[in-house]
């Protein structure tokens, strides 16, 4: 990785999200899916909605273990559920903002403006080139861009709702990634984040042996349970360096501002957020440490809980953002190509600056001891028997009645 790449965790601010203080957490009324994705950790199950009753308590569960700004709302895909609607509404009667996350496939304008009427907060949008989407099959990430403009463009029809993007990367997707972050820059006025999570499985070539609390596993038995089990074409071991090293190559100027550590290792990034101000036109530059920092630290004393997501509204005043500029380097530094570009051309002066995030995700790691790095502060904890629980995990609970240990040969019990 070159120099100018290397990140340091410790000059970044380490957000704060813990298991009973965190931004978001993860609820999944059904587990039925239109799509069969690659990259999915959820087996496809068609007639597996929750009863609203079952939804409740699981929000009740939530409310009792931890505080929460936001909800997403996941699969499956959620829009296969028949009562969606009264799901959201239950999700925003209890105090929280419910997130879509879905792959859109049902999505109309009727089926939007209900969901935005019983409360829905957001949409987060999962497209990408290994999906088997009807119509779009074959199709690179590039060329995908059309299908999710469509998507950022119904939201800012209905108005008010916040537009986010997520996109699982492959060893031969990777290099798609520098163009969608430009793609979301173009389109900074309708899509408030872009997310991308690196692709994972637990494969037979890991030099592991499985085990279910004292049961040993077979690596068949893995595969006929777990989704993200089996044989896998490409690297499973992209890190989130890789991506800013290769972000770096079209935009040196990227610069991640926040990150989540991993629960073995303080210095991995499984979260890595950047925060950039712009207009469609340009972007002015990334904000540092210290903007993060106090976003985070004033939503908690002000609504008990950390900040995920924000309203477009918000999004688009990124003016504000320079009243920080004493705390934050990076805001200085947008200050001044931004009042510069003004004084070069005043009219610019009444366009919206707007706000715009982008994370890499790094899921679970198997480290050479066998140990399992985790998100250390994971966001994405869902229920499962009326405890908290990781959503990208949960087949294992279902079908092992447990977590699956990973133990090197040399090492092992058996």
């Amino acid at each position: 990785m070159g120099e100018n790449t290397r990140l340091n965790h410790l000059k970044l601010y380490r957000l704060p999200w813990t298991l009973p203080d965190n931004a978001i957490s993860w609820l999944e009324p059904t587990s039925a899916c239109n799509l069969t994705c690659d990259g999915c950790y959820r087996e496809n199950v068609p007639k597996s909605h929750k009863t609203l009753e079952i939804v409740r308590g699981e929000l009740e569960t939530f409310r009792s273990l931890r505080k929460a700004d936001a909800v997403s709302i996941s699969g499956g895909d959620p829009l296969m559920h028949p009562q969606i609607v009264d799901v959201v509404k239950m999700v925003k009667q209890m105090g929280f903002k419910p997130i879509l996350n879905t792959n859109g496939v049902v999505l109309t304008e009727k089926m939007l403006l209900e969901l935005k009427k019983a409360g829905a907060y957001g949409f987060t949008f999962h497209v990408d080139s290994k999906q088997g989407r009807p119509k779009w099959e074959n199709k690179n990430e590039l060329e995908l861009n059309e299908l999710r403009l469509h998507f950022a463009e119904m939201l800012k029809k209905a108005g008010g709702l916040c537009c986010a993007f997520n996109s699982t990367v492959y060893q031969d997707t990777l290099q798609y990634v520098p163009d969608l972050v430009e793609w979301a820059g173009r389109h900074i006025d309708k899509v408030q984040t872009m997310v991308f999570i690196l692709y994972r499985a637990a494969v037979p070539n890991l030099p592991f042996n499985w085990y279910a609390g004292e049961d040993k596993i077979e690596m068949k038995l893995m595969e006929d349970m777990l989704p993200y089990a089996g044989a896998k074409e490409g690297r499973i071991d992209l890190k989130t360096t890789e991506v800013v090293e290769e972000i770096h190559r079209q935009f040196p100027e990227f610069t991640p501002c926040a990150y989540l550590n991993g629960t073995e290792k303080p210095d991995d990034f499984k979260w890595l957020l950047s925060c950039r101000l712009g207009t469609k036109e340009r972007i002015y530059g990334y904000t540092g440490s210290k903007f993060m920092e106090l976003v985070q630290t004033f939503h908690h004393l002000l609504k008990g809980c950390y900040l995920a997501y924000v309203n477009p509204k918000v999004a688009q005043s990124g003016k504000r953002t320079f009243l920080l500029s004493p705390f934050d380097a990076g805001i200085r530094q947008i200050g001044k190509r931004y009042f510069k570009s003004i004084l070069a051309n005043p009219a610019l002066l009444f366009n919206k600056l707007h706000q715009q995030s982008v994370m890499i995700i790094q899921p679970i790691d198997f480290l050479e001891n066998g140990l399992q790095n985790m998100c250390d502060g994971c966001p994405d904890m869902t229920v499962w028997n009326g405890k908290l629980a990781w959503s990208c995990r949960l087949e294992e609970l279902k079908h092992f009645g447990t977590w699956v240990r990973t133990v090197p040969p040399k090492s092992d019990p058996a």
